[in-house]
């Protein structure tokens, strides 16, 4: 299996069924930009190094997210010793979709389909999304880890606690601290920042987020 692994042809097939999975989770835990595409090339070359080595104890997702956890807190040490930090970038229409999707999670909507939502709700959607964006890179670098990992990867507790290298209970640890300091962390930016438009904070989303039930 790790010979056919790392044949030219089914590793190109690897690298084309997981990099949605890999560029997605760098782009939550570092932020949008330029630096997402060599990350993402530098994880899929770990793991091609590392196939010799792949017993199949794990999937290669956990696998890689297990290398992509690891690049994000190389970037981010980075970041700190440099003390730059990049802009994110905006994201595609369909990374908005996704980011949307998952912030629907998140918050714990049980909206309509997608096409009964108005112009106002999708705006408010994207107001949020930016929110959510801004401050999952401030929370703690494992909170962050673990809120993405669950949320938007939906990778189990025992998933994320084989990624991470973390005891189960840890993980649940950390993502009931994570949600609750995003919880926080976003009332406390709507409250400082009123917006013209009402239906950006009056939206289901939003409320959910602003009243702790994330």
């Amino acid at each position: 299996m790790r010979a056919d692994l790392s044949s030219p042809e089914n590793f190109e097939a690897l690298v084309r069924e997981h990099q949605g999975l890999v560029f997605r989770t760098l782009t939550r835990m570092t932020g949008g930009g330029p630096h997402v595409e060599d990350l993402a090339q530098e994880a899929f070359l770990r793991l091609y190094r590392a196939l010799p080595d792949f017993r199949g104890d794990a999937t290669i997702s956990t696998y890689l997210y297990r290398i992509v956890v690891n690049l994000s807190q190389d970037e981010w040490k980075r970041r700190r010793k440099e003390r730059t930090y990049l802009a994110s970038e905006p994201a595609s229409l369909e990374g908005e979709e996704e980011s949307a999707a998952w912030i629907e999670n998140f918050a714990g909507d049980d909206l309509a389909g997608e096409h009964a939502r108005t112009p106002e709700q999708r705006l408010s959607d994207a107001e949020l999304q930016s929110a959510v964006d801004a401050e999952l890179l401030a929370l703690p670098e494992i909170e962050r880890s673990v809120l993405v990992l669950y949320h938007q990867e939906e990778c189990s507790y025992e998933g994320i606690a084989v990624a991470l290298g973390l005891p189960l209970n840890t993980v649940r640890t950390h993502l009931h601290r994570g949600r609750k300091r995003l919880s926080e962390r976003l009332r406390s930016r709507f409250a400082a920042q009123p917006h013209p438009n009402e239906s950006s904070s009056n939206s289901p989303s939003t409320r959910a987020i602003m009243a702790g039930k994330a």
